[in-house]
């Protein structure tokens, strides 16, 4: 079962549930009072389940030098690490890109196979393929699991890709994809998985 997702239309992506007001705005946690750019951000991870509403509203992100921001971060249920520009490609976990950041972590994968799931937040399909694409990137530990939200901020990303349909998983090996598989078939999309993991080792 598949979502058709009009990518090219002007109702397209725009028609997603509105963003959260609450967290449209980043402020500082630290004592310093100053911003930091996103390039310096790190890696954070939730478990949004459990998060209590302050950190639902926004994360404190931290940076090397030890100062932080919060910055908004939606979810569904499911932990996921946001990422930044620079960032590794990181196993045994479902890692949250955008388009800034997909390219950059898939060569950062370098022979690793790399599975991207696609998906919006008003998919149904999408949320029933959430834990079990999380429980898939436990089991695989020599496969990068990222996913992608097809909101209208990522929709050049999604065009370039070619999604037509959410959720759609792409497979990538050395920065091409080799497979696509769309819709809620957990069983096709291990098996495409194995697959192209053979063809790597």
């Amino acid at each position: 079962m598949a979502l058709r997702l009009p990518i090219s239309s002007t109702h397209g992506l725009a028609s997603s549930p509105a963003p959260i007001s609450s967290t449209t705005t980043c402020r500082p946690a630290a004592a310093s009072g100053s911003l930091i750019p996103p390039a310096a951000l790190v890696a954070v991870a939730i478990r949004w389940a459990s998060a209590s509403a302050s950190q639902k509203r926004g994360l404190l992100l931290t940076t090397a030098r030890g100062g932080g921001v919060l910055a908004p971060v939606r979810s569904s249920g499911i932990e996921t690490t946001t990422t930044s520009v620079g960032a590794e490609a990181v196993t045994g976990q479902v890692t949250e890109v955008n388009k800034d950041t997909f390219w950059p972590i898939v060569e950062a994968a370098g022979d690793k196979v790399v599975v991207l799931d696609m998906y919006t937040e008003w998919c149904g399909p999408c949320k029933v393929m959430a834990p079990k694409f999380q429980e898939m990137s436990e089991k695989n530990l020599d496969v990068v699991f990222l996913k992608l939200d097809c909101n209208q901020d990522n929709k050049p990303l999604a065009k370039e890709l070619g999604i037509k349909v959410v959720p759609t998983f792409k497979i990538l090996k050395g920065g091409k994809v080799v497979k696509e598989v769309t819709g809620a078939k957990i069983d096709e999309l291990a098996e495409a998985i194995e697959i192209a993991n053979k063809k790597s080792g």
